[in-house]
């Protein structure tokens, strides 16, 4: 089972890997983490899949991390009279809020809220942007627009719209129900889908508390315009490239992708990258070179993660992409340049405090001890090992805690191996003894190397890193 890579990979669960046989081959592929989208299945398939990744987390003894990913408001338009209709660039078009099928001239958009925001001279984006509508008069009801790209319309396509923000929460009452649901299972994240604010984080959080750390996904233009307020107000991100993609220039998300990876960094959150990554492996036993490429690119930018979606959950090659995409990480993170690379991307702006000083510290001492075999960060809640991972050192961090929840959590966080330390410890032999046996589980280390080790002073008092320790390999 391969644990040797600092970029984690994330899989979707589906109809692919819904059996234990697939879930475990998975494992052993090297997924680090699985995404249950409830955008698809019923609680009680969540339940069961769920269930069988942490039997596997057990028999493997890896902290296997689950992320349950909330639908959010999907905006629709209804249906039409006939499969479908063809829409010609220059013609007029009708959206409104009628009940009943649409044809070539109108159909149904069942969402006051849009006729609401939008105003003339915006643009609507429909069946993933395949075609575009320009509003050209509108009431709190009707929308006439001009078809400005045409092509083909089917009942229910999905609606975007690009640099308009709707007056819509992110939590839908769908997932307040499957909310509840993730959270009595006991999920260790929780993705909010179509983020525009920190409104949406903090109304969010309000409903979950502790019981879960938030993911915000990046889909909308709004959300950019926030970036720094909304990835300090999340516990991590997720670069959503899919409507990110509609909503935006598609040929801005390369650059929105660094910008966002560069603001998480900074802040210390996780970052994953996702979508479309290894599409053609859906129905192909290998990629394409340029998939290979734009992999490979996020973990040069230094993303904690990278996700596969219908690869693994619906594809015919579900093992093999996990497997390609663990070799892509592998041949990155062996090229000297990646280090010197997200070394050179390091922001220390936001290092203002004693717990920031002493992690850049201690990921700065294997340069001058170069027999460190590892660093181990001693946290409670989780967020010391989050600083740890911001420095980016070329060393795997091995992180102690008491809780399995925490290291459950700290399973997408780049370069992080979690460890779980059952009772309280005083002294520094304990402290010592503690590291030793983290470095010997994760199979990390040998005679002679060091452990570098941040900690709180009083040792075992919460909240506090405040002391850097080395002890050596006997």
């Amino acid at each position: 089972m391969p644990t040797d890579t600092h970029t984690k990979i994330l899989a979707t669960v589906g109809p692919s890997t819904a059996t234990r046989e697939m879930l475990e081959e998975l494992v052993l592929s090297g997924v680090d983490a699985f995404r249950f989208n409830f955008s698809h299945g019923t609680h009680e398939e969540h339940a069961e899949r769920y269930n069988i990744v942490r039997e596997l987390s057990k028999k493997y003894k890896h902290h296997l991390t689950v992320i349950a990913d909330l639908q959010g408001p999907k905006l629709r338009i209804g249906t039409f009279k006939t499969d479908k209709v063809q829409l010609k660039a220059g013609q007029k078009f009708t959206l409104d809020m009628l009940d009943k099928p649409g044809d070539e001239t109108r159909v149904t958009l069942p969402h006051k809220e849009i006729f609401d925001a939008i105003k003339v001279g915006n643009t609507l984006l429909l069946n993933d942007g395949n075609v575009a509508l320009e509003i050209v008069k509108k009431d709190g009801y009707k929308a006439e627009t001009k078809v400005t790209v045409g092509g083909v319309l089917s009942a229910h396509k999905g609606v975007n719209l690009p640099n308009v923000k709707l007056p819509i929460s992110a939590i839908t009452a769908k997932d307040k129900k499957d909310l509840k649901f993730a959270l009595d299972l006991g999920v260790d994240w929780v993705c909010l889908s179509f983020v525009q604010s920190t409104k949406d984080i903090k109304m969010a959080r309000k409903l979950i508390g502790d019981k879960a750390w938030i993911i915000s996904k990046l889909e909308k233009p709004s959300a950019i315009d926030e970036l720094d307020e909304i990835v300090q107000q999340s516990d991590g991100i997720m670069v959503a490239r899919g409507d990110l993609g509609v909503e935006c220039p598609i040929q801005t998300v390369p650059v929105l992708q660094k910008r966002i990876v560069k603001s998480c960094r900074k802040y210390g959150r996780p970052v994953i990258v996702a979508t479309q990554m290894l599409e053609s492996m859906i129905v192909n036993p290998t990629p394409t070179r340029a998939e290979v490429s734009d992999v490979a690119t996020a973990v040069y930018d230094g993303a904690d993660a990278v996700m596969l979606s219908a690869e693994t959950a619906a594809g015919s090659y579900p093992a093999e992409a996990v497997s390609m995409m663990h070799k892509i990480i592998s041949q990155v993170e062996a090229d000297p340049a990646y280090y010197t690379r997200i070394q050179r991307d390091k922001d220390l702006s936001e290092c203002d405090d004693m717990a920031d000083a002493i992690t850049y510290a201690a990921s700065e001492m294997p340069k001058i001890l170069p027999n460190t075999a590892a660093i181990v960060t001693y946290t409670s809640s989780g967020f010391t090992t989050f600083s740890m991972a911001r420095e980016r050192p070329y060393l795997p961090i091995l992180a102690v805690t008491v809780s399995e929840t925490v290291a459950r959590r700290l399973g997408i966080v780049w370069g992080v191996r979690g460890t779980v330390c059952k009772g309280m410890f005083t002294d520094f032999a304990k402290l010592e003894n503690v590291a030793l046996s983290a470095a010997r589980y994760n199979k990390v280390g040998k005679k002679g190397d060091y452990l570098v080790i941040t900690a709180g002073y009083p040792i075992g008092q919460k909240g506090m890193t405040n002391m850097i320790h080395t002890v050596q390999i006997k």
